[in-house]
């Protein structure tokens, strides 16, 4: 068939060109085969060179054939083919213009030219295609070998770089489709078949998961203009609508891809349009399909979302449509409109110079972000907060909403979800940040300068309503407005005289000419007019000699002469003499003429000048009272978040470490409580949360504001002191490792140090507080690097020891602990081979020592106690011989006792009156005995044992070098045994019997009435259960019995001690860790703030917490001896809350589920119900329940135990896949029957449900066995997680169970009885009073 006959017809598959279509419809002759290619294609080639774009005609079998052996032909001819094609389409697009421009083209040439544009696009689109498919295989074959090398090993497979290749040809067929192309159609209309070919291999290309890669941005580009024409200029809208919202459908990669090219198509190609058009179509998109397709509901969600980043002015014109989603369940689409909305308010809707619209717009949106702070889904609150985060952050969010939007912040404070806290506390850092009041947002500062205005104001309104009350408005001017309608009442009173007669109240006897008239004038201003005229007219005749009724002229007419005396009387005396016409009154009175002419007027700039001071008055009173709300919610919020800085999720906890940084840099007085209670978290195991809590101190300390480096070192050590003022024991700890760290890394200037030296030394004037702070401070710092102090050594015992009386203890104290950081208070290891640091005894350090401590004895000085206790304590960690000193301190103050005893008995005494010592000289002896004696032991376990290992080592390695072992001379062994430390065997049977005594008679100090000897005592038992934890352990009760002391000392301190000896596995955590959990719920905030750490802590101990709640619920339910049912919520709402393992949950739900048969009373049923319902249920949970139902099914005729159940029906609903609805229904069908009916309700619904079925058998058995015996327990690890073990089989078509024995559930709280119980209950066990909603039921007694 000739060329120039045949019509080519774009085919839907390539196997459509090998059949017979209409009439003139081309069809291939034939395919040829693998090695007759490369000759065809030359010759096709050759006849390109000779008859140009139009030899395709002729040849393209040759194209085809190539195509259809695409997989199996050489990647040699593969990219000759390629290379030609682009050849000729291009040669094609620079011959087309002028072929289109000629007028005289005959019609078989636009034939033969619309062909070769068809067949040549064809050819190079499918090549394309082909190449792009064959890359996709071998990259995802190539996959799993990665490395460098592999784009080389795809250069080498296919002989180039087919990802270089792809965007030249895309750039070709853009050039040839921004020809004027139609013109080779009839009637100028292009088929659609050729725009979808082009337009769909770059649908082809995007499908590609490398598309969104940044070495394909060419690519994208390239498709995104190629595109961009085919829009503008072949009618591709809706085909191109149509194709983005499958395409966002299905590749989640090509969300931010279609957005880049819809915005440049909206913006440089004018298409605004399809922007309106793809967003309706996801409008109209039914929220129910999208919950059920959330792959396209996250496409959706990303395109909206980045989109409205980058055109959100285009995209603001079809918000309406979107609103709806909205109310849709999923989550991710409420998000992205959200986010939309945002984007609008920042880029858009922001400025002061909105119009009205705009405004209502802006409000509108952000009202919407407001609500759904509230929102179902916490992925949705979290998100509002970030969105208001960002407004802040940006300065978009109007100063009256300010108020509003911290509130929901402080509100969001409490949120369950760990994303929204975090995210709260993001949101008031942002506030904090970029708040417009001020620098320093403390209320207490803020209160004063808003009183002051406040009170100004006041007053200048007063003055205003003042002066507003003096300018009375012109008696004139209201006589001149109500005379139209006096003239028309009194013609109407002339005329109808009856009418008006006994009307208002008359002239009394008494009253005066003055008084009535006032009572006129009233009528005249209330504009009762009748009774005006009437009171008038009875005056006249009343006071007929009395002004101004006697002025009445006879020659007037009555009229006039009413009109003029009524005048007379409104507007005053003047009145009459200027004005003798009263018909003419309106156009002869002015404002000048009347009795008011003489008072001075304010003129106009004066009144616009108040008015403007009034007004700046009112916004200084609004912008103060903005601020101290701002700093007051704040200052509520620190409270909040201050609670949550021991949270055991560590985010929450750096950005609770990150707020408190920010509050206290804007002057809030409150942030030094967070700033001190974050210190402790510098012992976190964390490393995340330690290093937040170092970098919180570098930002706040060490980079203080200052002109000089010793300004700046000043300004630090000031900040440090207010630190430790009234700072415990473990704030000055946890400051101390700070400051080491910051030593030892260098952080410190030099500065630092010599100016605590000159205010330590006095050499530049400070008080005693900040010369003892700047000791304690050095103190510190000589932790870090120990030569600080120890090359000033003398200068420290000059400085705190000197012999001035009377003694500052409290700086000499701090004296002795600097000292003591010098050295190693470390344990030695056996590893170091060097001796312990000591001085010797005969240091003057010692000496001033022992003659401070033993002058001070005698006198009655309280701080003389703490510096004694740091100056044996310091004795014992640096001198050779500590003993010998303290013997002699001991021996100089005994002596001193003695002459004090002396001095009292004097020869004036009777004999029989013995001699008697002050109680504080008393205390301090005995004080200084028991430090003595406690340092000794201290100093022979630590010191002493230590030095004994250490020289046994370096004798064993010396004897290894010298010579051989030998046999051992029996006559040394025993001197080294002594030495060594080996000779004590009887020692330890002594050190057995003196503890158990200590147990057995000193433990009844507990009973002691004074808190402090409790409190003194528990920390003496904590430290004797570390060192002899095994004669401890039979005395454990004792230490849990404090944990509920009446006193709050004592129970802080038994906290503490317990918190220690348990994380420590000192002592065997039993049932008695329930008194742990009741300081849970303890009045005081700290000793609550302690138990929640200590549970934080034991969480991370592997299965701890599981193993240990049963007991925790047995013991807190308990009628005797447990807490009332709301603190019971509380306490076991935070442990619950730390199982978040589904094997844990579901083998403790069973647990709690046995428990309801051996429960005795109706609180202990409401309690283990609650505690179901707070546990985290899966589908496999909810079978657990299934199983048990039997358990607890009679007792949910309880309406609390019902809600219980009912509750975790509603959270299992929320989250529940399609599949698990059905167990999820049956069991609330249970419930409720059961509920309402009792347990017959259930086998009734078995029953019906069995015979819906049409199950072969004919009884179906109950879902639950009511008589199956439990095995009996195998081991005592039944509260470790179990095993997995298939122990119950589902069969859904018949509801049946195939089960294997299961494991007795034991607790360890009912372990008192000899013979374990079983969880089913006997006769004996069984209520004698029966639930009234159980009845009996033949189907229970079938065998």
């Amino acid at each position: 068939m000739s060329p120039h006959l045949y019509e080519f017809h774009l085919p839907l598959s390539p196997e459509e060109l090998l059949k017979s279509g209409g009439v003139n419809q081309y069809v291939v002759q034939e395919v040829l085969s693998i090695r007759h290619l490369p000759s065809h294609l030359k010759a096709f080639q050759a006849a390109f060179r000779a008859q140009g774009p139009l030899a395709m005609l002729e040849h393209f079998d040759t194209i085809y054939s190539i195509l259809h052996h695409f997989r199996s032909i050489d990647p040699g001819l593969k990219e000759d083919t390629l290379e030609f094609l682009i050849k000729v389409v291009s040669r094609h697009s620079q011959e087309l213009p002028a072929i289109l421009d000629d007028a005289t083209l005959s019609g078989s040439d636009r034939s033969a030219h619309l062909n070769a544009l068809k067949m040549n696009c064809y050819a190079l689109i499918c090549l394309l295609e082909s190449f792009e498919t064959m890359t996709s295989q071998t990259s995802l074959m190539d996959l799993d070998l990665g490395g460098k090398g592999r784009k080389a090993r795809a250069k080498a497979t296919h002989g180039f770089d087919w990802e270089e290749e792809r965007q030249p040809i895309l750039q070709l067929l853009t050039q040839l489709l921004q020809l004027d192309i139609r013109h080779l159609w009839s009637h100028s209309i292009i088929e659609e078949e050729f725009v979808c070919l082009v337009t769909g291999c770059c649908y082809r290309l995007l499908e590609n998961p490398t598309i969104s890669h940044q070495k394909n941005r060419s690519t994208r580009e390239a498709i995104t203009h190629l595109l961009g024409v085919a829009l503008t200029r072949y009618n591709h809208m809706l085909s191109a609508t149509v194709k983005i919202i499958q395409m966002l459908q299905h590749f989640e990669h090509l969300a931010s891809v279609l957005v880049a090219a819809v915005s440049l198509w909206a913006t440089d190609y004018g298409m605004k349009s399809i922007v309106g058009e793809i967003v309706r179509e996801i409008g109209q998109k039914c929220p129910q399909e999208l919950s059920r397709d959330p792959s396209g509901a996250k496409g959706f969600a990303a395109f909206l979302t980045e989109l409205a980043e980058r055109v959100p002015a285009i995209l603001m014109s079809s918000m309406c449509i979107l609103i709806d989603h909205l109310d849709g369940e999923n989550y991710m689409m409420r998000n992205a409109v959200l986010a939309a909305m945002a984007e609008m308010v920042l880029q858009v809707l922001n400025g002061d110079q909105l119009e009205a619209a705009a405004r209502d717009t802006r409000d509108q949106f952000l009202d919407t972000l407001q609500a759904h702070g509230h929102d179902v889904s916490s992925f949705v609150r979290s998100r509002v907060l970030q969105l208001f985060t960002r407004i802040v952050q940006q300065k978009a969010l109007p100063l009256t909403r300010f108020q509003a939007v911290v509130a929901l912040a402080v509100g969001r404070l409490a949120d369950k979800s760990v994303l929204v806290c975090k995210n709260a506390i993001q949101l008031l850092a942002s506030f904090l940040a970029n708040n417009p009041f001020s620098c320093k947002l403390s209320d207490t500062d803020l209160a004063g300068p808003l009183q002051k205005e406040t009170q100004k104001l006041q007053e200048m309104r007063a003055q205003r309503r003042a002066a507003a009350a003096s300018a009375v408005l012109d008696p004139g001017e209201e006589w001149e407005a109500m005379l139209p309608e006096l003239k028309a009442t009194l013609q109407q009173l002339l005329k109808l005289p009856q009418e008006g007669e006994g009307m208002p109240e008359g002239v009394a006897e008494a009253e005066t000419a003055e008084e009535v008239e006032g009572r006129v004038r009233r009528l005249l201003a209330k504009a009762s007019y009748k009774q005006a005229i009437l009171l008038t007219r009875e005056a006249i005749g009343h006071f007929q000699e009395s002004e101004p009724f006697c002025h009445m002229d006879p020659e007037e007419s009555e009229k006039t002469g009413f009109l003029n005396l009524l005048g007379t009387i409104f507007k005053g005396p003047a009145a009459p003499t200027q004005e003798k016409n009263p018909q003419g009154a309106a156009g002869n009175l002015g404002p000048g003429e009347t009795g008011c002419k003489d008072k001075p007027s304010v003129s106009e700039p004066e009144k616009c000048r108040e008015n403007d001071e009034l007004v700046k008055q009112e916004m200084l009173v609004q912008y103060l009272q903005d601020a101290y709300s701002f700093s007051l919610k704040i200052t509520e919020a620190i409270g909040i978040i201050s609670k949550m800085m021991y949270e055991h999720t560590t985010t929450v906890v750096q950005e609770v470490i990150e707020f408190f940084v920010m509050v206290f840099q804007f002057g809030v007085p409150q942030a030094l409580f967070g700033v001190r209670r974050m210190l402790p978290l510098v012992w976190s195991k964390e490393p995340g949360v330690r290093e937040a809590v170092l970098n919180a101190y570098r930002q706040l300390y060490l980079k203080p504001k200052g002109d000089s480096a010793r300004a700046k070192a000043q300004t630090l050590i000031h900040n440090l002191s207010l630190l430790l003022v009234d700072a415990s024991v473990g704030t000055v700890q946890c400051l101390e490792e700070i400051l080491c760290e910051f030593v030892q890394k260098d952080e410190l200037k030099p500065a630092v140090t010599q100016v605590l030296w000159e205010r330590a030394t006095k050499k530049v004037p400070c008080s005693p507080l900040e010369r003892c702070s700047s000791v304690m401070l050095l103190g510190m710092m000589a932790r870090g690097k120990p030569e600080i102090v120890g090359s000033n050594l003398d200068t420290l015992v000059s400085i705190g020891l000197d012999e001035k009386l009377p003694q500052d203890y409290r700086l000499a104290q701090q004296v002795c602990r600097a000292i003591a950081n010098i050295s190693d208070r470390r344990k030695p290891s056996l590893g170091k081979r060097h001796p312990p640091f000591r001085l010797p005894q005969e240091h003057c350090l010692f000496e001033r020592l022992q003659e401070t401590v033993t002058k001070g004895v005698v006198r009655p000085d309280p701080l003389w106690i703490p510096f004694k206790e740091a100056a044996v304590t310091l004795i014992y960690q640096l001198a050779e011989g500590p003993e010998v000193i303290c013997a002699q301190m001991l021996q100089g103050c005994a002596k001193q006792a003695l002459e004090k005893l002396g001095e009292k008995s004097t020869p004036q005494e009777a004999p029989k009156d013995s001699p008697v010592l002050p109680t504080f000289l008393l205390m301090n002896l005995l004080s200084l005995a028991g430090d003595v004696a406690l340092q000794q032991l201290v100093h022979l376990e630590q010191a002493v044992s230590g030095e004994l290992c250490r020289r046994r080592v370096l004798r064993e390695e010396q004897e290894h070098k010298t010579k051989e072992p030998k046999e051992k001379n029996p006559s040394s062994e025993a001197t080294m045994e002594e030495e060594m430390g080996l000779v004590g065997a009887t020692a330890d049977d002594t050190e057995a019997e003196l503890i158990r005594s200590i147990c057995e008679l000193e433990l009844l100090d507990e009973k002691s009435s004074l808190p402090i000897v409790r409190s003194n005592l528990m920390i003496a038992t904590g430290d004797l259960a570390i060192r002899f934890p095994n004669l401890v352990d039979p005395w454990t009760p004792h230490l849990y019995a404090r944990l509920r002391d009446p006193a709050q000392q004592v129970r802080k301190t038994a906290g503490l001690v317990m918190t220690h000896l348990i994380l420590k596995d000192m002592v065997k955590v039993k049932g008695q860790v329930s008194e742990m959990a009741v300081l849970l719920i303890d009045p005081a905030p700290q000793i609550a703030a302690l138990a929640k750490n200590f549970f934080n802590e034991l969480s991370h101990k592997g299965n701890a917490i599981y193993n240990l709640l049963p007991d925790i619920i047995s013991r807190l339910s308990a009628p005797e001896g447990g807490v009332e049912e709301e603190p019971f919520h509380t306490i076991m709402k935070q442990l619950l809350s730390y199982i978040t393992k589904d094997k844990q949950t579901e083998s403790l739900v069973e647990k709690l589920c046995q428990r309801f048969r051996t429960a005795q009373t109706e609180r202990q049923y409401r309690d283990l119900a609650y505690c179901v319902s707070q546990l985290p249920l899966t589908e496999r949970g909810l079978r657990k329940v299934l199983e048990n139902f039997d358990c607890f099914g009679d007792k949910l005729s309880d309406e609390s135990i019902f809600s219980a159940f009912l509750s975790v029906v509603g959270k299992l609903r929320r989250g529940a896949k399609p599949e698990g609805k059905a167990v999820i229904d049956e069991f609330e069908q249970k419930l409720r029957a059961c509920h309402t009916r009792g347990l017959d309700a259930i086998e009734e619904l078995e029953i019906g449900q069995a015979g819906s079925q049409r199950a072969p058998s004919a009884r179906k058995q109950p879902a639950v066995s009511r008589h199956r015996h439990l095995a009996p327990a195998a081991s005592h690890s039944d509260f470790v997680t179990p095993e997995p073990r298939r122990t119950t089989r589902w069969h859904p078509n018949s509801q049946q169970r195939v089960s294997r024995k299961k494991l007795r559930i034991v607790f360890s709280s009912d372990e008192s009885s000899e013979e374990e119980p079983s969880a089913e209950m006997t006769d004996d066990e069984t209520p004698k009073k029966t639930t009234p909603i159980r009845r009996a039921s033949a189907h229970r007694h079938r065998s």
